[in-house]
């Protein structure tokens, strides 16, 4: 009878240990993982140790109810919370651009919105713009199909994330060493060339990501401590609109010999100060189901996390491991074993371990996204409308989720160009007409260039970014609109890690130091500067512009610039690719 009650006592008191003290990022870590942090690991990963970043979860609402009660203040916040670990949350600080602000990214995967979200969003602003101002208080679409809102203090932050399950959004786990926005096919379910509907995927991959299936709420500590950040992309067809050979995983839509619909599975793509790559193939193709995507998914997330380097960070992405372990052959292989080994459901009798399957019967063709397209049914069509350099204001937003109620069914979507899609489209000519009113700055019919321009935040909010990025796009889109008169991709960044991906557009300008001889000193003085990179393609025979063609370009007189680039262009005789 002792016997029994002392076994009840402790169950009891294991089930109140597991209640009281959730399961942490850490936890997840082999000790073997721990141990290496603890000799080798980075700075970051030491305070990764120190206080595991699931913890912002919750201390969130505290350090926001101190500061409305005035016993906190931002500039209190320990540097590991408000540099480092509130980004579990999606909140990055901005204190040296615009003090007392933090970024808010959101995550929406495969880029579709609502239009109550939008006026969330928009309700959400319009607060910070009382103290930072409307200039301040904006909205970017981001090149993973997803918004981020700039100009929140940390109270305003905690009761908008508060608010977002009522949405269907959520910003848990959306920066630093997390699993970034699942990006899909923006034309998902209203292509006709479509191989498969993206949005099953991502939003499984979603939840597979950022629900913890002990709580069923946002906030997964099963990767809660990566060693470095994760893009993951599924592609509905060769067209690719969703970039996947720039993931450091992505699911590639093809249709195998046999008949059976599956997907190439590629990994490695990332781009860094340090590095930037392709995706390279696997050689593998698995049958088309959301659970063995899934499955995949984690055991590549696993080796990630347990076995990546967790030493010096510019080395620490996807693609190193799989280098580490041998190359593409030798990581397949231990993928395989560990899908055979640790996933009983996974069937592994019916992969193509061999080669990726080719789609010689389906089109490559991209589709362009701007402008009014017929749908899979005739009487709808998709309207895409221009979003100069992806920058919202508050009142754009209000806009987008008026003419959503009013024409797409309360829907929307988001795009890795930065622009907006409404599908389901009856009336696509009024669609335009009311926006042309409401947001005269969208557009579906944009200049050549200017309508195919991505730019990263700049200077104006990004710390790192060495020029201002967004009105410099566009200033210098709308100069190249008028003197090249074809469709260009010109992409914007303002510094080496290539937020704005320069190396995969025609012509991509990343921000970089640069001299001038002064006229009155006869010295050269540093003035505002980039390098060029030409001739990045992307769809279905995508390939990177790795190296610049030119070095620093200043930008400080634009009209010597713009000469300059269409000297580049015509030299190199850069034809026109974007659609």
């Amino acid at each position: 009878m002792m016997q029994l009650f002392i076994f009840f006592s402790l169950s009891c008191m294991c089930r109140s240990l597991q209640m009281s003290d959730p399961r942490t990022g850490i936890s997840y870590l082999p000790k073997t993982t721990v141990d290496r942090i603890n000799v080798e690991g980075n700075k970051i990963e030491k305070t990764k140790l120190e206080k595991d970043p699931s913890k912002a979860w919750t201390d969130l609402y505290e350090y926001a109810a101190a500061i409305r009660s005035e016993t906190l203040t931002w500039e209190e916040l320990e540097a590991g919370d408000a540099n480092i670990r509130l980004k579990w949350c999606g909140l990055l600080s901005r204190f040296k651009k615009v003090p007392g602000t933090f970024m808010m990214r959101l995550r929406k995967p495969n880029g579709i919105l609502r239009s109550d979200a939008l006026r969330l969003y928009a309700d959400a602003l319009e607060d910070a713009a009382i103290t930072v101002g409307q200039e301040t208080a904006v909205a970017d679409i981001t090149t993973r199909q997803n918004l981020q809102l700039r100009g929140l203090t940390l109270d305003q932050a905690a009761d908008l994330i508060a608010k977002l399950p009522d949405v269907n959004v959520t910003c848990h786990q959306s920066a630093m060493d997390n699993v970034r926005n699942i990006v899909g096919s923006p034309l998902a379910g209203i292509d006709q060339d479509e191989l498969l509907d993206t949005r099953p995927y991502c939003n499984a991959l979603n939840d597979l990501i950022t629900i913890d299936p002990d709580t069923n709420k946002r906030g997964n500590p099963k990767w809660g401590n990566l060693p470095r950040k994760f893009n993951i992309a599924v592609s509905s067809s060769p067209a690719d609109y969703a970039h996947a050979k720039i993931n450091d995983l992505a699911f590639e839509a093809a249709t195998h010999n046999d008949g059976n619909l599956g997907f190439n599975v590629v990994v490695g793509g990332y781009f860094s100060a340090r590095r930037s790559t392709h995706a390279i193939d696997l050689g593998l193709w698995i049958p088309a189901s959301v659970s063995n995507v899934l499955d995949v998914s984690t055991a590549i997330l696993e080796i990630f996390r347990d076995e990546g380097f967790r030493g010096d960070r510019q080395k620490a992405r996807f693609m190193w491991l799989v280098e580490a372990c041998g190359g593409a052959d030798a990581f397949k292989l231990k993928l395989l074993e560990k899908l055979k080994n640790e996933f009983s459901q996974f069937p592994i009798d019916q992969v193509d371990t061999h080669q990726n399957v080719a789609n010689n019967a389906v089109s490559i063709d991209r589709k362009p996204m701007i402008g009014v397209f017929p749908q899979q049914s005739q009487s709808l069509s998709r309207v895409g409308m221009h979003v100069p350099v992806g920058r919202l204001s508050l009142e754009e937003l209000r806009a987008l989720a008026d003419a959503a109620e009013q024409h797409s069914g309360s829907e929307l979507r988001l795009t890795v160009e930065q622009n907006v899609i409404f599908p389901n489209v009856k009336n696509p000519h009024a669609l335009i007409e009311q926006l042309g009113i409401s947001a005269s700055r969208l557009s579906a019919t944009p200049g050549p260039v200017s309508g195919n321009t991505v730019s990263c935040t700049g200077s104006q909010f990004c710390p790192l970014a060495i020029i201002e990025t967004k009105a410099f796009a566009t200033r210098i889109s709308q100069r190249l609109d008028d003197a090249l008169g074809m469709p260009l991709r010109l992409h914007v960044t303002g510094c080496p890690n290539s937020c704005g991906q320069v190396q995969m557009a025609d012509i991509g300008l990343m921000g970089a130091p640069a001299r001038r001889i002064d006229p009155e000193t006869g010295k050269a003085k540093a003035v505002p500067g980039c390098n060029v990179f030409l001739g990045g393609t992307i769809g279905h025979n995508s390939k990177l512009s790795l190296e610049p063609v030119l070095k620093g370009l200043p930008i400080d007189d634009e009209d010597e610039l713009v000469g300059a680039l269409i000297d580049l262009i015509e030299k190199e005789k850069l034809q026109a690719t974007a659609v």
